[in-house]
């Protein structure tokens, strides 16, 4: 057996194996999204609870500078119930403006956190429905996975052994261009050759499409491994190619 034929038993093994690993691939490739999408919820969902408990440590203090406000706005107008002087009154009065101030600055402030914090809990909320759709679709994703996995192991592992008995076969300067295009090229490391016009000679590679020169047929006859002068894939004969190519060498 030459050792094209030799290597396109290989080839269509391999073809076979990246099929079915594709499969899975495919699986694991949703699945992986899902794990990413979560992630990124749980991420989301850490940074708002930190802003939730920052928001709420300032309304607890701008609440108990409130307070003590409150309380030293009733001393100061107890003070003033008792001020002896007109003066002593206008004084303590612009002390209880002030800290009546103050107190305003600090209401609108816990309004303006309040309202962050109405926000943010609407965000949390909207993300834990996310993230429990999520977590659904992830379990129904490593279930896919773990699926398919079963259904292609036993199948998977009988190719690899066909395939490792194959590529024994193999001498292994040839298995080494071949699995170093098959790895750059996947299932375009390997392409017939197709006869155009036998009566003129005209061939093409069935991977670039483009012609080829009688001396390719030619080396592809004599059991050669033979490279596409175009892009570099390992060119096979069909059986309707090479009876052709037969034909021609008879009739010579």
């Amino acid at each position: 057996m030459h050792v094209t034929q030799q290597l396109l038993k290989v080839f269509r093994v391999d073809q076979q194996i990246q099929g079915l690993e594709g499969r899975l691939k495919s699986a694991e490739r949703f699945l992986d999204e899902q794990v990413r999408q979560l992630a990124k919820i749980e991420s989301t969902r850490a940074t708002i609870e930190g802003q939730l408990r920052q928001l709420r440590a300032s309304i607890a203090n701008i609440e108990g500078e409130t307070s003590q406000i409150d309380e030293h706005i009733a001393e100061l107008r107890e003070r003033m119930n008792s001020a002896k002087t007109n003066k002593e009154y206008k004084a303590l009065l612009t002390e209880v403006n002030t800290f009546k101030e103050r107190r305003n600055a600090l209401d609108e402030s816990e309004l303006e956190h309040l309202d962050k914090v109405e926000k943010l809990e609407a965000q949390l909320s909207e993300l834990e429905a996310s993230h429990e759709a999520r977590e659904k679709m992830r379990t129904v994703a490593e279930q896919d996975r773990g699926k398919r996995a079963e259904e292609i192991r036993d199948r998977l592992e009988a190719l690899k052994a066909e395939r490792a008995k194959l590529a024994s076969e193999v001498p292994a300067d040839a298995l080494d261009v071949y699995e170093r295009l098959f790895e750059e090229r996947g299932e375009d490391a390997m392409a017939p050759l197709v006869v155009v016009d036998r009566k003129r000679h005209e061939y093409i590679c069935g991977s670039s499409m483009m012609s080829v020169p009688m001396e390719t047929a030619m080396s592809l006859m004599s059991g050669k491994l033979t490279l596409s002068p175009n892009d570099g894939c390992i060119l096979y004969l069909t059986e309707e190619a090479a009876e052709a190519l037969a034909g021609n060498v008879a009739k010579k």
